[in-house]
C-alpha cells in the first residue's frame, strides 16, 4: 500500500499557496501558469483555506461576480481537510469520496509540505493494481 510520502515523492513537493485577499483573478492566472486545480490558500504561515475551479464557477459564474473585484477569501472554501504523509493512497481515497473533495494539502509537524489530487490518487491506485496484475500473470504463466 502506497502511502501519500511515497506519493509526494513520486509526483514532487510543489505547493502554490496564494494570499486570501488576492483578487479570483490572480488566483485562476497562478493556477493557469502552473496548469493545477486549486492552490492553497495562507496567512502567516497557516492554512485559512483552499481555492478551486469548483469554487469559481460555483461562486463567481453562476452568481454574477467578477473575478477581477473579488477577493479569495470571499469564495474559497474555508474548512479544509488536511492529511499525513504517513496515510495511505486508500484512505485519502476514502475521505475525498466520502467529503466530495478533489484536493487534500499534506500536513508534518504543522507545516504543509504537500497536496494530493484525486487524479494523483488514482493515477498511483492503479498503477499499483497493474503491478500485482502483471506479478500475477507472471506467476500464472510459470
Amino acid at each position: 500500500m502506497l502511502t501519500v510520502n511515497q506519493l509526494l515523492q513520486r509526483k514532487g513537493y510543489d505547493i502554490e499557496t496564494i494570499d486570501p485577499n488576492a483578487t479570483v483573478f490572480e488566483a485562476l492566472q497562478s493556477m493557469a501558469d502552473h496548469e493545477i486545480g486549486s492552490l492553497v490558500v495562507v496567512e502567516d504561515k497557516k492554512i485559512v483555506g483552499l481555492f478551486s475551479e469548483r469554487d469559481y464557477a460555483r461562486n463567481i459564474i453562476l452568481k454574477g461576480r467578477t473575478s477581477k473585484e473579488t477577493r479569495v477569501k470571499e469564495i474559497m472554501s474555508s474548512q479544509v481537510l488536511v492529511v499525513n504523509p504517513e496515510q495511505t493512497t486508500e484512505e485519502c481515497m476514502a475521505i475525498m469520496t466520502e467529503k466530495r473533495i478533489r484536493h487534500l494539502p499534506v500536513m508534518k509537524d504543522n507545516e504543509l509540505v504537500g497536496i494530493i489530487s484525486i487524479g494523483d490518487l488514482v493515477k498511483a491506485i492503479i498503477e499499483e493494481q497493474q503491478f500485482v496484475i502483471e506479478q500475477l500473470v507472471r506467476y500464472i504463466s510459470s
